[in-house]
């Protein structure tokens, strides 16, 4: 989906970014990738004969950890069934939990228009969470509750085959890529998870508190395109 230049910087303002000036030579993209964080591919044998209609059954009717009395719904994730880019967040907050749908509320807002700025729709790309079930008062995931939901997003990795998988935020980069290190360390680089170029962002509802940050989150937005690009070539 193509914008016009008055557009797009329509919604650069709206991230708070009023003009396009990258700050930073974009190195040569072969040399920025990292080693692959998992070894095998999504679409290995055991996962090839699944479909949207079980992982959805599954996902919806899932009790595998103490979530399941908590939540309200289940949160699948939505979008493109064969899109090339796959955004991935932590969990669904209380929004997400009472309709279903990822990354809503102000923060899904500003997410619409990085993805805007990005000449990018929600209907084009695919919007999942590391947790299918919001935690509590919205606190961080558990590491067994990651451990219990990771399969699920495997499915859904398999079954879309993304080009590009976006980690929105520090949580989601961090079990994604088995790392504790910072966002600020893994953003600005290609990583790989399950041979899947992978590229780190802060997470909009941190750029809400920060909003001094956009700058930057705007520098990993054209780092994103950047990447997808060369693969595209």
């Amino acid at each position: 989906m193509l914008f016009s230049e008055t557009t797009r910087l329509h919604y650069l303002n709206a991230m708070g970014i009023t003009v396009w000036q990258p700050r930073f030579v974009t190195p040569s993209f072969t040399t920025l990738f990292t080693e692959p964080i998992l070894g095998e591919s999504v679409a290995s044998e055991n996962l090839i004969s699944d479909s949207w209609e079980q992982l959805h059954t599954d996902v919806t009717q899932c009790q595998a950890c103490t979530l399941c009395t908590t939540r309200t719904q289940t949160v699948f994730g939505e979008g493109s069934r064969h899109a090339k880019w796959l955004f991935i967040g932590e969990a669904p907050g209380q929004h997400e939990d009472e309709q279903g749908r990822p990354f809503v509320g102000e923060a899904g807002q500003l997410l619409n228009e990085m993805l805007r700025a990005m000449q990018l729709t929600r209907d084009e790309i695919f919007i999942a969470n590391i947790l299918k079930c919001r935690p509590p008062n919205n606190r961080d995931p558990h590491i067994e509750e990651i451990r219990q939901c990771r399969d699920y997003l495997r499915r859904q990795m398999a079954l879309i085959q993304p080009k590009i998988i976006i980690a929105v935020g520090r949580i989601a980069a961090q079990a994604l890529l088995e790392t504790t290190e910072t966002i600020g360390k893994m953003r600005g680089k290609v990583h790989h998870v399950e041979n899947t170029p992978l590229i780190a962002i802060y997470h909009p509802a941190y750029l809400l508190r920060s909003p001094i940050e956009k700058r930057k989150a705007w520098q990993d937005l054209q780092f994103a395109l950047y990447a997808f690009k060369t693969l595209e070539n």
